[in-house]
């Protein structure tokens, strides 16, 4: 029996981002056909459907898998749905993963699709003293773009980080979207647009942040065997998925978590929370950052996308700057960061983030990626940030 982790990506597919109106369902069914068709894979011969979970939606979005199940029509197979809040779609792509590694199925669709509010993701209505995500907007006035500011500002002490830095985050950003046909914006913006935009929470501006978007994205895993049997030659393949949780103790403030851990006893932990995310998945695919030649991280807001340049340790701590300025994280570059345009050009729609992120990898490593192609990629990770002990990261190779 063969000892190898890898499953292949057959398939991906979108609906594009935006304020469309519709029912997260739509979108869903939208990527999942796209996924289909981009596999040439008939629905038949799907044996496990995993949904991304969405809280916005009723029922139908807590039972995602089965409702993307019946709008495709019932075809008997089995059904998962999983839950990490912005890390879902990697978790749900790591429950699919595993059961075709258990030889349990051979083919899976797995999908994510959200409609969002409005503003900022708020928690849900009522009184819930023991949930966290309700106290740290209650009790702390913790809103995203607060913690969001607050490790920017936390960037800005320890390295030296400046304003104009995170705005020529998003000028890079906002340049590798505009010909990416998913997403929603497509305009270029300059250093001053940024720092001329309203301020939000400071240091970071309106276009330092990411919008709320409805959105879909899906993937179609297929064992290596199948794939081999039905033509799909050397594909892109999963080399692993990490979805570790903290370690004792958790000695960095890893917002909007209320506490660190104390070390007094046990000691300093040799990673950070953020850190041992990418570690666990070079880990796993006996791949080291070295080897990487494109990144997706999660830029829910342009300060963000510097720490996880250094979380996932394509350059050392307090270097992403340096990386950033001398244009080593854009296409053409060392190492390029974000060439879909990231959540900077797509806004959050949270069950599909991580799957979008494995959509633009997998077009990248094909040589697929339009107008936004990074020469030469061979290996690609992603990166995503659940909260409260919520984390993922995909490395996907060629």
């Amino acid at each position: 029996m063969s000892t190898s982790k890898d499953v292949a990506v057959a398939g991906v597919g979108m609906h594009p981002w935006g304020k469309w109106g519709k029912s997260f369902v739509t979108y869903g069914v939208h990527a999942a056909r796209a996924a289909l068709t981009d596999a040439g894979i008939p629905w038949q011969d799907v044996d496990l459907i995993v949904g991304g979970e969405t809280v916005r939606n009723g029922y139908g979005g807590y039972v995602a898998g089965a409702t993307f199940a019946q709008a495709l029509g019932w075809n008997g197979a089995r059904v998962a749905t999983s839950y990490a809040a912005c890390a879902t779609g990697a978790q749900a792509l790591d429950t699919a993963r595993a059961r075709i590694l258990a030889g349990m199925c051979e083919v899976a669709l797995v999908v994510g699709a959200d409609t969002t509010p409005k503003g900022f993701l708020a928690p849900n209505a009522g009184e819930r003293w023991d949930d966290p995500d309700w106290l740290r907007f209650r009790l702390l006035g913790m809103t995203n773009p607060a913690y969001f500011a607050l490790y920017a500002r936390r960037r800005m002490d320890l390295y030296g980080a400046t304003q104009a830095d995170f705005a020529q985050v998003k000028v890079k950003n906002a340049k590798h979207g505009l010909h990416n046909p998913n997403a929603r914006y497509r305009k270029e913006v300059s250093v001053d647009d940024v720092l001329g935009s309203a301020v939000v929470s400071d240091p970071l501006h309106l276009l330092d942040i990411c919008a709320t978007s409805d959105g879909a994205a899906a993937v179609v895993l297929t064992s290596v065997d199948y794939a081999r049997r039905h033509g799909l030659t050397d594909p892109v393949k999963v080399k692993a998925i990490s979805t570790v949780t903290p370690t004792f103790p958790n000695t960095v403030m890893d917002m909007p978590n209320l506490s660190t851990d104390s070390s007094a006893v046990a000691g300093v932990p040799e990673r950070t929370f953020k850190e041992s995310i990418g570690h666990a998945a070079y880990e796993e695919a006996g791949i080291g950052p070295e080897d990487v030649d494109v990144a997706e991280v999660y830029d829910l807001s342009t300060a963000l996308e510097l720490d996880w340049i250094e979380d996932l340790a394509l350059c050392k701590r307090g270097e992403a700057e340096a990386l950033l300025r001398a244009g080593d994280t854009t296409i053409g570059g060392r190492i390029p960061v974000n060439p879909s345009g990231g959540l900077a050009c797509f806004g959050e729609a949270v069950p599909a983030q991580a799957l979008a992120q494995v959509c633009e990898l997998t077009w990248q490593l094909r040589g697929q990626a339009e107008g936004r192609q990074v020469e030469g990629a061979r290996v690609g990770i992603t990166a995503n940030q659940g909260l409260f002990g919520h984390g993922s990261s995909v490395l996907l190779a060629i």
